[in-house]
């Protein structure tokens, strides 16, 4: 059994919460929050539940085997991460892309330290959709994997995008949904191996409650010009009541696809395409995410030491199974 804690209970930790009442081999020791008062009075559960700052602070201790970080990227991660890591070995979820190489370096920097195992980046982009995206390359060399979200017309409802906009100054609350572009999809598919920016690849629509007497232009502005989430790509922000955005942005649907098309000889096409489908996003994280806690325990186990991707860790490390199970059902 890996015992594991919870840090964080929004979105992503209820989706590990769920995730873990599924896998047998998982423990949920206790979770650690901000605020263990409103996780107590939503949970009603007999977990244990600490206050963060005194898990840091050195003032309580949690005996885990592995923390998963569930905050959000723009903020939180950058701190709870390097922070969390010198106690436990962890696993997040950390997706701005461009900050990934800084943030791994920092993270390995740390683990190999402390001699933890940290596994960062985890979840289906960065994640599952960034190993396939190596794999594709590897077997079609000449490719161009790219990745689309939010396929259907509703689009997909991204977390690490909605976090960033309620952080902007006088946002109540907020949605953000990413909207595949079709010309996109059928140039790629086609064989043009185009090479496309990502405001070519997709479009953004943001929600927005702002609060009474807000300057709705500056928070616009704000959102749109944003780096590494909003910039770049047609984005629309349109203002509602909360009530209007409970309505309109129920539930949290994601998808996407991975798409390569090379030639694997002199004329001859081939295509690799992977498609992943969710009715939770953050219950597909969650799920993931556990995958790598379960791994991240047998690299601390293996005294194999410091931040690891989801590239780096062999697929068995992430299943409850046996090898002789994993040989004779999967293989």
């Amino acid at each position: 059994m890996a015992k594991v804690a919870i840090v964080g209970y929004g979105n992503v930790g209820k989706g590990v919460y769920e995730a873990t009442l599924r896998n047998g081999d998982i423990d949920l020791c206790g979770i650690i929050s901000r605020n263990p008062a409103r996780v107590e009075a939503e949970l009603k559960d007999n977990i244990p539940i600490y206050l963060q700052s005194d898990i840091l602070e050195g003032k309580d201790f949690l005996d885990a085997d592995v923390a998963i970080l569930c905050g959000g990227s723009k903020s939180d991660l950058p701190e709870q991460g390097p922070a969390f890591s010198e106690i436990y070995n962890t696993v997040d979820s950390f997706d701005t892309h461009a900050n990934i190489p800084s943030y791994f370096k920092k993270m390995d920097e740390i683990a190999r330290s402390k001699e933890h195992s940290s596994v960062i980046g985890a979840g289906w982009d960065p994640g599952t959709f960034s190993l396939n995206r190596v794999l594709a390359d590897a077997f079609i060399p000449g490719c161009i994997p790219k990745g689309f979200y939010g396929m259907e017309k509703r689009g997909g409802l991204s977390m690490g995008h909605s976090d960033a906009v309620r952080r902007v100054e006088n946002v109540e609350d907020a949605r953000q949904y990413t909207h595949a572009l079709n010309d996109a999809i059928n140039r790629v598919r086609n064989g043009e191996n185009p090479n496309l920016s990502p405001g070519e690849m997709h479009g953004r629509e943001v929600y927005v409650v702002a609060e009474k007497g807000a300057d709705r232009e500056r928070i616009e502005k704000e959102v749109v010009t944003m780096p590494a989430y909003f910039e770049g790509y047609k984005t629309e922000v349109k203002f509602v009541s909360q009530d209007d955005l409970e309505r309109i942005c129920y539930g949290m649907p994601h998808d996407g696809v991975v798409i390569a098309v090379g030639e694997t000889g002199d004329g001859n096409k081939a295509s690799i395409e992977y498609r992943n489908q969710w009715e939770s996003n953050p219950e597909a994280t969650g799920s993931i995410l556990v995958a790598c806690a379960r791994a991240a325990d047998r690299l601390y186990n293996e005294s194999q030491y410091g931040a690891f991707t989801m590239l780096d860790i062999p697929p068995a490390y992430m299943s409850p199974h046996s090898r002789e199970e994993l040989l004779s059902r999967f293989m």
